[in-house]
């Protein structure tokens, strides 16, 4: 079976690794706190520096989680020439089970989605992550023309 890693760059599959052991820890802080969290993102920008991204404000106390994830993706291509590569991270239900989805996508033209997932906190505070699946993913930022 051919994984996405037999045709991708040593530089983009760094970026994609970087990017995913950047948002997860996040993510599992999150849920351990509030038992849930809005979508968010990260990115590594053309010089190599990973950080964290959110939506813009102005959605209101509660807004709608498809929304706020919209606003993360408009910012991602807004800022796309500033970026190697990006990661739109949700929590999710898959087959009535909860999940926490990663799309990751890299200007050379990779896009994956990552799904891990979980049981909710116990007393440690702490999420329980599974096993990981990798699929194919749709390219949000640099879609081809």
């Amino acid at each position: 079976m051919t994984s996405w890693r037999d045709t991708a760059s040593a530089s983009a599959q760094d970026d994609l690794d970087g990017l995913l052991n950047l948002v997860l820890p996040r993510a599992q802080e999150l849920l351990g706190k509030n038992g849930q969290f809005y979508p968010f993102g990260a990115s590594v920008s053309t010089d190599g520096e990973a950080s964290l991204t959110a939506s813009d404000a102005g959605l209101g106390e509660h807004p709608q989680p498809e929304r706020v994830l919209a606003g993360v993706y408009d910012n991602a291509r807004a800022t796309a020439g500033e970026n190697r590569a990006v990661a739109f991270v949700s929590d999710v239900l898959i087959e009535g089970s909860d999940a926490v989805q990663v799309e990751l996508e890299h200007r050379d033209g990779i896009a994956l989605v990552v799904l891990v997932p979980y049981k909710p906190a116990t007393l440690k505070r702490v999420p329980t992550f599974s096993d990981m699946t990798v699929a194919p993913g749709e390219p949000r930022v640099w879609i081809a023309s």
